[in-house]
């Protein structure tokens, strides 16, 4: 990924430094496993350790790969100048390529997840805040962009809240369904290595053992967690459009952060553009684009091929560099979120005490009118308040089929809105528990 969109701690994990260091920890403890096997002599396998400190060259390893054609054996040809060509003479021992790889590209996966989790306790820990902050902070709730009834700006939080909770459930499943590891071989049968060797080398990396693989690990594993990726990038996005949509001057409810010397327009001085929520939703695109291909992966030739590993070289870095960026960017959007409640308040009586129409035509079946009637009484007059910029109140009580069954106290006892947010508490206390 472009440094623009990056963080150092993911990159690291994917740069060649790393994964070359993971390649040569398999390595080094399945020689391990096979020296207590009796395989291969314990001195080769202590010598292979002699590599613990050293610095892989990564351009020797590329000018190696250039003659070979093949990542994996330039890597071990590299090993094998630095530890010796006999001390390396056992390394790599009934293994497969996609050991190698496949095991990898799993730590890597697992590390990127941890960083990812962390990142979700951090906008957990800022949207809990700015629930807490805005609980009764009372906003116009919209459906299909039109004025509903009331809500809060605290339950919009919490909204965000308890779907961004139901993403770390998920990532962190996706996590553990990811975190196996397979040197099982040629086509995965153990025929040239005993499968105590992929057990010690898991144990030592943190790693399941596979449960039956062939030359590779089963991709669905993979696809779970990009889809899962996916998903929370979607709920990034969800969120960002709502910021967005606050903050068009027509609305003006909250908006990002301006900080002081910040420009909005080349052209236009007075512009202040949500800009990073507008990124956000392009930071989601991206991700979800990986997903499909990840999904593409699953369906591999007999044993194996190799039509997964391209994609995977730029999904596995693209994916979680880009969602890291995405979920520190989004924190950094709450955390400084300006919150204008005038505003909301402003917005919800706009249209003059319409967002009560619910409220009222359930208080007139209440008093015997039909369901179909006192829809049609309701919205007479609520039409007159979209047309011709009239009171709902006062329309309703000046409507003589309404006060036949109404007095005008109980028409207006309908109008109240601390009756939207009786249940606030409740709802809180199922998102964040009982505090």
């Amino acid at each position: 990924m472009i440094p623009r969109y990056s963080r150092p701690e993911m990159v690291a994990i994917w740069s060649p430094e790393t994964k070359f260091r993971i390649w040569f920890e398999i390595e080094a403890h399945a020689c391990d496993a096979q020296a207590a096997l009796g395989v291969i002599p314990a001195e080769n396998a202590a010598a292979v350790w002699k590599a613990k400190d050293a610095t892989f060259d990564v351009a020797r390893i590329d000018e190696i790969e250039a003659v070979t054609k093949h990542d994996v054996i330039a890597f071990l040809t590299h090993l094998g100048e630095i530890i010796g060509p006999e001390e390396a003479r056992f390394v790599h021992q009934g293994m497969t390529s996609s050991d190698v790889l496949d095991t990898t590209l799993n730590i890597q996966l697992v590390r990127a997840a941890d960083i990812l989790l962390a990142d979700l306790d951090a906008l957990l820990a800022a949207l809990r805040r700015r629930a807490m902050e805005h609980k009764f902070t009372i906003r116009i709730g919209r459906s299909h962009g039109i004025h509903a009834e009331p809500t809060t700006m605290g339950l919009t939080f919490a909204r965000f809240y308890a779907e961004m909770a139901r993403n770390r459930a998920r990532l962190a499943a996706a996590r553990a369904e990811v975190a196996t590891g397979a040197i099982s071989g040629a086509v995965g049968t153990f025929a040239n290595i005993d499968p105590s060797v992929e057990a010690h080398v898991c144990d030592k990396l943190g790693l399941t053992p596979e449960p039956i693989s062939t030359q590779v690990i089963p991709r669905d594993r993979h696809a779970m967690f990009f889809a899962t990726l996916g998903v929370i990038a979607s709920s990034i996005e969800n969120i960002a459009i709502e910021i967005r949509h606050m903050q068009r001057t027509e609305v003006l409810e909250a908006e990002e952060f301006f900080s002081k010397g910040q420009k909005g327009s080349s052209a236009m001085p007075h512009k202040r553009n949500p800009v990073l929520t507008e990124n956000l939703t392009g930071l989601a695109r991206l991700v979800r684009g990986m997903v499909t291909p990840a999904l593409e992966n699953v369906a591999l030739w007999h044993e194996r091929d190799i039509s997964h590993s391209s994609v995977e070289r730029m999904i596995g870095p693209d994916a979680t560099v880009t969602l890291d960026f995405a979920l520190a960017r989004l924190t950094g959007v709450i955390d400084k979120l300006v919150v204008y409640p005038d505003t909301m308040l402003a917005n919800l009586n706009r249209f003059r005490g319409l967002i009560h129409s619910q409220r009222v035509m359930l208080a007139l079946t209440q008093k015997g009118v039909s369901r179909e009637d006192a829809y049609a009484l309701v919205q007479r007059n609520a039409m007159k308040v979209w047309e011709e910029g009239r009171d709902f109140q006062e329309e309703m009580t000046a409507d003589g089929d309404v006060r036949a069954v109404m007095s005008a106290e109980e028409i207006a006892a309908n109008f109240d809105l601390e009756h939207h947010t009786r249940h606030v508490e409740t709802i809180f206390a199922r998102v964040f528990g009982a505090e």
